[in-house]
């Protein structure tokens, strides 16, 4: 199927797989930017089925298909080495995608990634929060972004929730993740009050070759309030991973 892709960068680094998170791919953008230019990497940032009113066939309905998708286009595209970084449902996908096992994939970011079902801390109910909820939750400094909402917003919101489902979790996803073989970091905001911290470390426990860091200062979306913290850390795991 087709899929739309930005694309900016050089690839002198390599190539890098930029996956966004239920706000759209306009969370990511500014960040794809930002890394072309500090890391020499080229940046594919594909539009999510179904998000911005691109279309979703009934076949592309969970991570694990967009997982297939994209590594589909990897093959279709002859890519090597490739770094995917994922935010939020993009993290899940990214995570599907190591499980995967394709030798096309160098190495995985989780950025405060979605997905797993933890019920002592768990995930919180996303559909559940009003608007302004789901901005004190998602930043360390909410008030710097303060959002109107729009009518694509909210048909994103509805394509989030075929691919999340009302908890945004997967029970089977913890314990298949010994099967991630790849290296893997996963970076997650200490403000995030969406998805806990602790989801990183277990992420980064139970994938054989993962590791964790913290941001302090950011919260769900480190790539728009620490994007030059979060492109050092990735940047840095690229060279040495």
């Amino acid at each position: 199927m087709d899929i739309t892709i930005n694309e900016t960068g050089s690839a002198t680094n390599g190539t890098a797989l930029l996956l966004h998170g239920g706000g759209g791919p306009a969370t990511v953008l500014p960040f794809a930017e930002l890394l072309a230019e500090t890391s020499g990497l080229r940046v594919l940032t594909p539009v999510h089925p179904g998000f911005n009113g691109t279309p979703r066939p009934e076949s592309v309905a969970t991570p694990r298909d967009l997982a297939q998708l994209y590594v589909d286009l990897l093959d279709e595209r002859d890519l090597l080495d490739v770094t995917v970084i994922g935010s939020s449902l993009g993290g899940w996908v990214g995570a599907e995608i190591a499980l995967l096992q394709s030798d096309r994939v160098g190495r995985v970011v989780l950025v405060d990634a979605v997905g797993l079902d933890v019920p002592e801390d768990p995930t919180v109910r996303f559909f559940d929060l009003t608007l302004p909820e789901v901005v004190e939750r998602s930043y360390y400094r909410p008030d710097n972004f303060q959002i109107t909402p729009s009518s694509a917003q909210q048909a994103n919101m509805q394509t989030l929730r075929v691919y999340g489902g009302e908890v945004m979790a997967d029970p089977s996803l913890r314990g298949r993740l010994p099967g991630a073989t790849v290296p893997a970091l996963a970076v997650w905001g200490a403000a995030d009050r969406i998805v806990p911290p602790s989801h990183g470390r277990i992420f980064a426990a139970e994938m054989p070759k993962g590791r964790f860091e913290l941001i302090e200062e950011a919260g769900h979306l480190p790539q728009l309030e620490a994007p030059e913290t979060l492109a050092r850390l990735v940047s840095d795991f690229v060279v040495n991973s």
